[in-house]
């Protein structure tokens, strides 16, 4: 994992994601999950990209099982978009960057 992207945890997705003052997209990922690591370089040059204005976490389904399970998340790569500490936005599957960009721009 990256320097840009932060690792958020069942214990810390309240305060990282339902508290942060800028909009948060929030990725569910495992280590298993090949569109995961295909998504992931994309998601660590948005976070670079968006620094300040948005804040992209990365929760590990198979260590925070909680936080998916309280979203109702299925599949993986499952991205949540939350603005004020609601869910405005998600989507799940890969996609290229500039479909993550637009999705981001659209929902912020």
């Amino acid at each position: 994992m990256g320097a840009a992207t932060i690792a958020v945890t069942d214990a810390t997705f309240d305060q990282e994601v339902r508290q942060s003052a800028i909009p948060v997209v929030v990725d569910f990922w495992a280590e298993w999950c090949g569109p995961c690591r295909m998504i992931g370089p994309a998601l660590e040059e948005l976070a670079a990209e968006y620094q300040g204005r948005v804040k992209i976490v990365k929760v590990n389904v198979d260590e925070n099982p909680d936080s998916p399970a309280q979203l109702g998340v299925r599949g993986i790569p499952a991205l949540f978009l939350f603005r004020d500490g609601q869910v405005v936005s998600n989507k799940t599957g890969a996609a290229p960057k500039a479909a993550l960009a637009n999705w981001i721009n659209s929902a912020i």
